[in-house]
């Protein structure tokens, strides 16, 4: 840690050093044409960044990108940066429990899971050390200027876990003073099936001074007295004197009990955003910034359904099921982000530099002992007035160094490349506890694993304009990966000793990817666009794949494998952008990925599950957009996505193959309205998602049932009304409909909420 800070305290004073050489480097009389002169800047909504790393206009931009605008997000009741996503064609936003949920994820074009797309913040990013996956409880939407999501293969310009496409956060840095406070209560229709009594209220402030540095400020809070999320089905039905069980199935049909729950699932979270830049010319600017976000969540008294029939009595335990199976876990985290950037322009190149540290200082989660079933021993079982349990705990951290250069060629060509370097670091760290609801009380460790990895890059991109009309962007990247310092150790639970064979310890390995990618735009027309490009993108396993092995409640052990090498995919894409009568645009797109490679769970006996490079398998779709805009005061939107993404080839699992990969949906179908008029505004949307599977061999087929993925239909709405020029009110009703479903976990009902904002 004191090395990396060292590392970042020096990188900060280089760039005040460069920032002041650069603002330097000008002549007097430049500064004064620079001075006098106000240059016309492209509003934000008409560029984005993402597709090439450096500004281009929407336009003529390659590749397949949405941009979701701040007013996009301001029309919504939008709860978290995942749901911002989920009218996007492509996009897929799996979630069980809205918010509660800290294990829900981005998939794109049938991809499956965020560790294989990109999260940026700001161009920091967010994917974490361990899993390489992103929580998205971290960030607060008040903070959020515009998203950019990029589909398609990236890897060329932004190395690992871009295999899917790139999701960009763009951050507020306000021009001028400006003021904010919000607050908003919310609740479910029906109390006990949606998060009931939502509390929030977040303020931020931001200025320009001097018309070089800027500030901004913000902190948010949340919090949700919850509702149940985890039920409680045996395969054991109750006695005959015991009432209130509901029969019910898993979900590949076989029957089981529906006998509680484990109370209403609790959460609260909180943000803070720090950030200022600095101006020394128009071309020169130094930002630093700091994001700092944490969560918890627990569970309530657990409620059993179960009565004597005889007294009325509650009935917590029977047979081989315990009191201990009502019992849920609790958990938090904390994350700081640390971010200094430097953009200049010496000689007409434009040069960034980003440096950043994605600092996971606290990541835990407490459960209890339940037997051997949990890695306890036979006597370790808690039950409703407490007892053992255990506390997991997975601290990590990123380090990421970038240094950009975008050079002009022959005034209408453009070379993009420099260099990355990535460091990341895990550990995670089992430890009993005498009693399960106190952190406090540990005892004995039971499991321990650490692991780091780093990357050295190199990339490179052309932007060729071959006709005034065509424009290729050539490009690609080398990466080497590196893992190190691979470390397991297993204890016995009853004397804390290591197991036989432990502990485990691994050396170096290394790997090496190139990423190459074409692409072209084409503009026929002035309201006709063609886009197509190719490319091939990789992830290399994270330090959960390579080092965390685990057992599960029911006894299973889900080995890690520090052998695994990088996944791969090789992808195309071609999609028109057709203008049709004043306001109406359509766009159509089909694509198709090829995946090596793939990490997928062996089952090697009946109790143990390990990781192995064993998959290969292919995702084909279409997209289809439909916008009509009615001036500024209506605008009509649809998009249909088909994604036919299936197991080609397994050996982990070869009953899997010709099935459908896990977590796609086949169809996807999002619709909505937003509209203007006066102080009065409004939005309607709709989502559709099919069915999903969570088995690879797809035999998790029941519908309505606690772990199945159902079908759904939603429907959202929200009204906001401008009291004065200062001052607004909305309210928000989400499903509508009241659609009751499961996507694992019973999802929200009928939700509403009510939220006061001022902005000064």
């Amino acid at each position: 840690m004191r090395r990396t800070w060292a590392v970042i305290s020096a990188a900060v004073i280089i760039l005040f050093g460069v920032a002041a050489y650069a603002a330097e480097a000008q002549s007097p009389h430049e500064q004064k044409e620079l001075k006098d002169v106000k240059v016309p800047e492209a509003k934000l909504d008409e560029v984005i960044v993402t597709t090439t790393r450096t500004e281009k206009s929407i336009e003529t931009a390659p590749g397949s990108f949405s941009v979701i605008t701040r007013e996009n997000l301001d029309s919504r009741n939008v709860k978290s940066l995942d749901q911002s996503l989920n009218l996007l064609p492509g996009v897929f936003n799996k979630t069980g429990k809205s918010f509660l949920e800290t294990t829900s994820n981005i998939s794109i074009r049938g991809v499956p899971d965020d560790k294989r797309v990109l999260f940026l913040l700001d161009g920091a990013p967010l994917n974490d050390g361990y899993t390489g996956g992103v929580n998205y409880s971290y960030y607060s939407l008040d903070d959020v200027e515009r998203i950019e999501v990029v589909r398609g293969p990236f890897s060329s310009l932004y190395g690992g876990s871009a295999m899917s496409g790139v999701v960009q956060v763009i951050t507020r840095m306000p021009e001028k003073q400006e003021f904010m406070f919000k607050s908003g209560y919310g609740s479910g229709w029906v109390r006990g099936t949606a998060p009931d009594d939502l509390r929030t209220i977040s303020l931020s402030y931001g200025n320009k001074f001097f018309d070089k540095l800027s500030v901004y400020g913000s902190y948010g809070y949340r919090a949700t007295n919850g509702y149940p999320t985890d039920l409680n089905i045996q395969s054991t039905a109750p006695p005959s004197n015991v009432i209130g069980w509901t029969p019910t199935t898993n979900n590949q049909g076989n029957a089981r009990f529906l006998i509680g729950d484990k109370g209403d699932n609790r959460w609260w979270d909180d943000h803070i955003t720090l950030k200022t830049e600095y101006a020394f010319t128009k071309t020169t600017k130094l930002s630093l910034s700091f994001h700092r976000g944490r969560y918890e969540y627990n569970y309530d008294e657990p409620h059993t359904y179960l009565k004597n029939a005889a007294t009325g009595q509650p009935v917590y335990n029977y047979g081989s099921v315990a009191q201990g199976t009502y019992l849920g876990a609790m958990g938090g985290s904390e994350q700081n982000i640390y971010s200094a950037g430097l953009e200049t322009e010496i000689a007409k190149v434009k040069t960034k530099l980003s440096l950043s540290l994605n600092d996971r200082v606290k990541n835990w989660y407490s459960t209890v002992c339940r037997g051997t079933t949990t890695g306890c021993t036979t006597a370790q079982v808690a039950t409703l007035s407490g007892g053992p349990g255990y506390l997991s705990e997975s601290p990590m951290q990123v380090f990421n160094a970038d240094l950009q250069f975008a050079v002009p060629l022959f005034e209408k060509h453009l070379l993009t490349f420099g260099g990355a370097y990535r460091h990341g670091s895990a550990d995670i760290t089992e430890t009993f506890l005498t009693s399960y609801k106190d952190e406090d009380t540990k005892t004995i460790e039971k499991y321990k694993a650490e692991g780091k990895d780093h990357t050295y890059s190199a990339f490179a991109e052309a932007e060729i304009a071959i006709l005034n009309n065509l424009t290729a962007y050539i490009g690609g990247r080398y990466d080497l990966w590196e893992t190190f310092d691979g470390y397991i150790v297993d204890r016995n639970p009853a004397t804390g000793l290591p197991k036989a064979g432990y502990p485990k310890y691994y050396g170096s390995r290394d790997a090496s990817s190139f990423s190459p990618k074409l692409s072209f735009v084409y503009k026929p027309f002035s309201a006709t666009t063609l886009r197509t490009s190719a490319g091939k993108a990789f992830r290399s396993p994270s330090v959960y794949d390579l080092y965390r092995t685990w057992v599960s409640s029911t006894g299973t052990t889900w080995a890690a494998n520090p052998n695994l090498k990088p996944e791969t995919v090789k992808s195309w894409d071609v999609g028109i952008e057709q203008g049709l009568w004043q306001g109406a645009k359509i766009k159509a797109g089909y694509f198709e990925n090829y995946m090596e490679d793939l990490i997928y769970r062996k089952t090697v006996t009946s109790t143990l599950r390990e990781f192995v490079n064993a998959g290969k398998a292919e995702s084909k779709g279409v997209e289809l957009e439909v916008e009509q805009k009615f001036g500024k005061w209506l605008t009509l939107f649809s998009n249909y996505t088909y994604t036919d993404a299936k197991v080609k080839e397994n050996e982990a699992n070869p009953n899997s193959v010709g099935k459908r990969l896990t977590q796609v949906p086949q169809h996807m179908f999002n619709a909505g309205a937003t509209a203007v008029h006066g102080p009065v505004s409004g939005s309607l949307t709709g989502r559709y998602v099919s069915k999903r599977y969570a088995n690879d061999t797809n035999n998790d087929i029941a519908n309505n049932v606690f772990t199945s993925y159902d079908p759904y239909f939603v429907a959202d709405a929200k009204v906001s009304y401008q009291v004065t020029r200062h001052s607004a009110l909305s309210l928000s009703v989400d499903n509508i409909l009241d659609k009751q479903y499961f996507g694992y976990y019973p999802a929200p009902g009928r939700t509403w909420f009510a939220e006061l904002k001022i902005k000064l």
